[in-house]
């Protein structure tokens, strides 16, 4: 909890350095439907497409902030009212989280806020790929949290583990590579790995913390994380989103 009374701060910081605090800020999340929020994807087993997870749509000003959440929401007031959310639950989280990022779009502090859509979550895995041959090739990966087209590219080249929550997941192999409970086997997969490739929905799901403090390079993935990673200058690569 103490991150996210730093993270309020810091939030508070700026819109107040910019007058904002009273401006309306409109957060929806119609639980926006899978082409919406994906567009039509050759593979379909992303979360976004089988309900597990969603997408908070913020809109600041015109620019947009997005939030993974397995508690979507829907609001409509102003930023005072988003400062003063508790952000003990995974619901307020989603709303600060994606109002953050519209906000940092919007002052062109943060970028790549809105996810990829059809060809594209491929398109990033193969950069994805690409950027671990060129500086991790012979390192052990823990991917956290299960993105099918990450780990699709990532197998046939690395030693690879995944950590995820998904219970109908876990256990299961998925592209050749058995899932490890997130919590359970979190210790084991952590201390194998060389690095940690982690979905940025850490940030909204209250689990950051298991991964910014650990003694070995940390890589945070998605759009989730964008205006937290700017923030506290953490590794993020997210290649085709906008």
């Amino acid at each position: 909890m103490e991150f996210y009374l730093d993270l309020k701060k810091r939030l508070e910081e700026i819109i107040k350095g910019h007058n904002f605090k009273e401006e309306e800020v409109y957060i929806t999340t119609k639980a926006l439907t899978p082409e919406e929020a994906i567009g039509i994807t050759k593979r379909k087993d992303f979360p976004l497409l089988n309900g597990k997870e969603v997408l908070v749509n913020a809109e600041f000003k015109g620019d947009i902030g997005q939030a993974y959440t397995d508690s979507p929401a829907t609001f409509k007031g102003t930023l005072k009212e988003i400062i003063e959310l508790d952000l003990e639950s995974n619901y307020d989280k989603a709303l600060f989280i994606a109002t953050l990022n519209a906000v940092m779009k919007h002052l062109n502090l943060a970028d790549r806020t809105i996810h990829c859509k059809d060809n594209e979550p491929e398109e990033c895995g193969e950069k994805m790929r690409e950027y671990f041959l060129n500086h991790h090739k012979k390192d052990k990966i823990a991917l956290i949290g299960l993105q099918p087209a990450i780990l699709d590219h990532l197998k046939d080249d690395f030693q690879i583990r995944v950590l995820d929550l998904d219970v109908e997941k876990v256990g299961t192999l998925q592209y050749g590579v058995k899932i490890e409970h997130g919590i359970k086997d979190y210790e084991s997969v952590i201390e194998w790995a060389d690095i940690v490739l982690a979905t940025g929905s850490t940030s909204a799901n209250g689990s950051l913390d298991n991964f910014t403090k650990l003694n070995k390079k940390v890589y945070f993935y998605g759009t989730t994380i964008a205006g937290i990673g700017e923030l506290y200058n953490l590794n993020r690569l997210c290649f085709c989103s906008k």
